[in-house]
């Protein structure tokens, strides 16, 4: 089974690839973690034991490089 990561752990992982590619300006919150959840470009893989989702790292990626356009142009990285 694939290691799976809460809201929290999933932003710091999508944060640290966000800021490899754009000098450290882009930083991703649970709060993103979830709205990306509600857009439908990422889906919880399970539960934790409070029934919190948890996310498997190849759709964690997989909606980070969907929303990185997006996310760079908003803090002035990249094509308007």
């Amino acid at each position: 089974m694939p290691h799976l990561y809460t809201a929290p752990q999933a932003a710091a992982l999508a944060t640290t690839w966000r800021r490899t590619l754009s000098a450290g300006t882009a930083a991703v919150t649970p709060a993103t973690i979830r709205k990306w959840r509600e857009r439908g470009h990422l889906t919880p893989a399970g539960l934790d034991d409070r029934g919190h989702p948890l996310y498997a790292l190849p759709d964690l990626a997989a909606a980070e490089r969907a929303t990185r356009g997006r996310a760079l142009r908003l803090v002035g990285i990249g094509a308007p």
